[in-house]
């Protein structure tokens, strides 16, 4: 019975060309919009590392002055200062902790007539890859013996790899960083969380393909590389001393995986302020401690624009659906002849009704199909801004299908009110008409 209902709408839909051109092209705009705007906003507010993101925290405390300072209102600072991360890391009260700041590395490659590149850089400690899941193609990281001893390691991108050494396994092989010869330990495969949530307020993007260097905290201080953010509450120092100096530079992350872990490291990250209130570093006592997906949201990652742009999409949508109401309603009408004629032969209300909404889902299907091409066009036109994400902004499998659910359910939206004004026509006026 279902193929005899898409047979009669794909006759209807034949005989009314026009119409039906003006109703597929109308969803087809709405869905394009619709769905250009909703995968920059996925992309945008996505969790970066689902397996683990309620695992990982972002603690954070407030060394600065007391004046504009209100209890429970202000927020504590982003960053801390080298003592207060060091001594968070010391105390070892996560399954991993790891600091960490941005830097800029200039890379000279050992090839004759390379030139010299300056790469986006990340020097942290031992912990941060087996904290954050990164992957690695060949070796791996190193230890915190090498974070104390400062050794001269380093672990690479997977495109940093592919540049200079046409993808092979490099590990043991050496490059030269900042004019220091650097033995690599390991090679990441492809690893980019997007957003980029442990360089926000680092000075960092947010997204893109990442980071191309990774060095220890130590060696890269012990090389003088300054952090690309920074922010003192006293005379700015030289950037050889900024480790003692009250300027905060460095973000920690720590890994908790249960809810009694996260409750003690609370506990402890508030006793280790009122000691520090007590020994007179601090003057304010407000702490926090933010999962991934809070900080992202205290952090405001999604651009307001583009969230008012996804609701002016949802708003062109429903414009659009409007409208094929009103096409569908005029079709209807147009057919009241041949409606009566069914019912006269017997043909059912329920029918009816089923008929026409069969005939609305197909002209959804058809605005699925053309939205998609305006959608990938749009996209298109993003990934020709100047925004940070643009290169990302492609539509995968799961967006694909949503497509043609979003397609469907506006579809079927729009056909509810011309299939029941169709199947409560009464067939005698219309039989007398013809």
């Amino acid at each position: 019975m279902f193929a005899y209902y898409i047979e009669l709408a794909l006759r209807s839909l034949k005989r009314n060309r026009v119409l039906t051109a003006l109703m597929v092209m109308a969803l087809a705009l709405g869905i394009g919009a619709t769905i250009t705007t909703l995968t920059v906003l996925r992309l945008l507010s996505g969790d970066p590392l689902p397996q683990k993101s309620t695992q990982l925290f972002y603690p954070q405390i407030d060394p600065n002055a007391k004046e504009g300072y209100i209890e429970g209102q202000t927020k504590p600072d982003s960053i801390m200062t080298y003592v207060d991360a060091m001594n968070l890391l010391q105390a070892h009260r996560g399954t991993h902790q790891a600091a960490m700041a941005l830097t800029q590395a200039k890379v000279i490659p050992k090839q004759a007539n390379a030139r010299p590149f300056f790469s986006d850089a990340v020097m942290t400690t031992a912990d941060f890859f087996a904290m954050f899941d990164a992957p690695f193609q060949y070796g791996g990281g190193w230890t915190a013996a090498d974070d104390d001893g400062r050794a001269q390691l380093v672990v690479i991108a997977g495109f940093l790899n592919d540049k200079l050494f046409a993808g092979a396994n490099s590990v043991g092989r050496v490059i030269r960083v900042n004019d220091h010869d650097m033995r690599i330990v390991g090679v990441l495969k492809p690893w980019a969380p997007q957003p980029r949530f442990y360089a926000q307020d680092l000075g960092g993007r947010s997204y893109g393909d990442g980071e191309a260097v990774f060095l220890p905290l130590q060696t890269a201080r012990a090389m003088e590389m300054g952090p690309q953010d920074i922010e003192c509450y006293a005379a700015v120092p030289d950037v050889k001393h900024i480790e003692t100096a009250p300027c905060e530079w460095l973000g920690v992350w720590v890994e908790l995986n249960s809810d009694e872990a996260v409750a003690g490291y609370k506990t402890f990250l508030d006793g280790y302020v009122k000691q520090q209130v007590a020994l007179g570093r601090f003057q304010r006592t407000e702490t926090s401690l933010l999962d991934l997906m809070g900080w992202l949201r205290q952090e405001q990652v999604v651009p307001d624009d583009v969230r008012l742009q996804a609701g002016l999409a949802f708003g062109f949508l429903l414009i659009c659906v409007v409208n094929t109401v009103g096409l569908l309603l005029a079709k209807c009408l147009r057919r009241s002849g041949e409606i009566g004629v069914r019912r006269a032969l017997g043909a059912t209300r329920r029918e009816i009704f089923t008929q026409f909404m069969v005939e609305a889902g197909i002209v959804g299907l058809a605005g699925g199909v053309l939205g998609l091409l305006f959608a990938e066009l749009g996209l298109l036109g993003i990934r020709h801004q100047p925004a940070q994400y643009a290169s990302l902004a492609h539509l995968d499998l799961e967006m694909f299908l949503f497509t043609f659910v979003v397609a469907l359910v506006a579809s079927l939206i729009a056909g509810i009110l011309p299939a029941w004004r169709a199947c409560v026509l009464a067939p005698a006026p219309q039989l007398k008409a013809a």
